[in-house]
């Protein structure tokens, strides 16, 4: 089987409808895939009736974001929880709510040097879908001020930039554990993506353990090479699984599908962890 276990539609920053990636995903000759929009499950539905359309697999996931106590940007996807479950859906609105803020006020300090506008902004947010940067970037593409995603974070999203703004995010070690009361299998995305920023070091690897991390998601093409060996070793030594994903964008990100895959030994452990969600 070829199983892609991280993947984005328009509902978060990705760029198809959910339907519309699960018929890419069949074209590219997938068995199964995970639909893990940022912070929302909106798509799950849509998806789930376009797999069964197309005879695939569908995996319900959520890429959760998450922020260390010294600022340090940590994903973690959640795979088959409880869409329902109070304590998670409680802490992703908060964080939602936050993002929401924080693109406000990034439009606002980019408005003093750049014609955007939120209204702008709007109009590259699919409805129900959680507002981010790359939203922005979509509008700084239409007024011609950027080409690319790529580089409107590089030049005018970036942490660096004067027009940062920080929001609310759970630390991950406690985002594991509501993903784990939720039903759901916690995996580490792309732990050593450095060309993203800075990464946690093995002190909050362990808190994610000890609240109950179950993977590391090693095959990514954001972990260099090296990097894989010793994620790899990581997991050896604490019992974790090991996946591998393409983090698939449509068009918002060069990653193609299935460009890195999980074996069907990890992704039958993950089905037989879980709770909360069945594969569809």
């Amino acid at each position: 089987m070829r199983i892609d276990l991280h993947t984005h539609s328009n509902v978060s920053d990705g760029t198809e409808d959910p339907d519309v990636l699960i018929a890419s995903a069949a074209s590219a000759g997938l068995d199964a895939v995970a639909l893990t929009d940022h912070d929302s499950t909106a798509g799950w539905d849509r998806a789930r009736t376009a797999a069964k359309a197309h005879g695939i697999t569908f995996v319900p996931g959520m890429e959760v974001s998450c922020r260390t106590d010294t600022g340090i940007s940590v994903h973690v996807l959640s795979y088959l929880h409880d869409p329902l479950h109070a304590g998670l859906r409680h802490e992703i609105e908060k964080s939602r709510s936050a993002r929401l803020t924080r693109a406000r006020r990034m439009v606002e300090l980019m408005s003093e040097d750049y014609p955007i506008t939120w209204a702008l902004v709007q109009e590259h947010v699919t409805e129900g879908a959680t507002v981010g940067r790359p939203h922005i970037a979509d509008a700084l593409i239409a007024l011609g001020i950027v080409s690319t995603r790529s580089e409107a974070f590089e030049r005018v999203l970036t942490a660096r930039s004067p027009y940062w703004v920080s929001h609310y995010a759970p630390h991950p070690a406690h985002a594991v554990a509501l993903i784990r009361d939720a039903g759901g299998v916690p995996v580490f995305a792309h732990p050593s993506a450095f060309n993203r920023g800075a990464v946690v070091g093995g002190a909050v690897i362990d808190e994610m353990i000890d609240a109950g991390l179950v993977g590391l998601e090693v095959e990514h093409r954001d972990n260099p090479d090296g990097a894989r060996v010793e994620l790899r070793r990581i997991a050896r030594d604490n019992g974790l699984l090991v996946t591998g994903s393409s983090d698939y964008h449509g068009t918002g990100k060069p990653n193609l599908l299935g460009e890195n895959v999980t074996t069907s030994e990890t992704f039958e452990a993950i089905i037989g962890l879980a709770t909360g969600t069945p594969v569809s």
